[in-house]
């Protein structure tokens, strides 16, 4: 904690660097990933501040919309769109990624009911070998199942029938630091 501590007693100490944010956020991407430490959205993408927004969620997990119960993963994914006018939207899985391993191998989450729970959003379970360590064939079909989830969010389907946004699928690798991208045409992830 004290090295956390150190760099931000020090990092307010350039507010020129700043000051200009004050005046408001413009990003042009949500960035939808997991809350692994180990996946820093801003190092992957060289985003400055201001630049990205970010929806972290346990498993990179995009909630069925409804209105009914409003969630909070549904309301920044309509604030970036309809406030922010974000125009690509990013859903970014990543190698070794606990959520998406328990639900390929089914583990027991009897002992953490909030995560088994949240994870029950997932649903279909993710294809894979529970056996790979880096769960890439489940984290991979994984992110398109969350686009696919994404495509029912009214204001994102809106967007996408007026040509406004655009959907994009990651996989992270973070034994290397690759980053695939899914294409539709070859319904293959390759190299950015």
């Amino acid at each position: 904690m004290q090295p956390l501590i150190d760099n931000a007693r020090t990092f307010g100490q350039r507010p020129e660097e700043f000051a200009k944010l004050a005046e408001g956020q413009s990003p042009q991407v949500l960035f939808i990933t997991c809350s692994d430490s180990r996946v820093v959205p801003a190092l992957i993408t060289g985003a400055r501040p201001g630049e990205l927004f970010e929806l972290r969620t346990a498993g990179n997990i995009v909630p069925p919309y409804t209105s009914q119960h409003p969630t909070s993963e549904a309301a920044t994914i309509e604030y970036a769109v309809e406030v922010l006018g974000v125009r690509d939207i990013v859903v970014c899985g990543h190698s070794h990624c606990g959520a998406v391993g328990a639900l390929v191998r089914g583990d027991d989450l009897t002992a953490v009911p909030a995560v088994r729970d949240w994870l029950a959003h997932a649903t279909p379970r993710p294809a894979g070998a529970a056996e790979d360590p880096e769960v890439a064939e489940g984290v991979q079909s994984h992110a398109l199942t969350q686009l696919l989830r994404l495509r029912s969010y009214p204001c994102i389907a809106r967007k996408l029938a007026q040509g406004q946004l655009g959907l994009h699928a990651w996989y992270y690798e973070v034994h290397t630091g690759a980053v695939r991208t899914h294409r539709p045409q070859t319904d293959t992830f390759e190299a950015l």
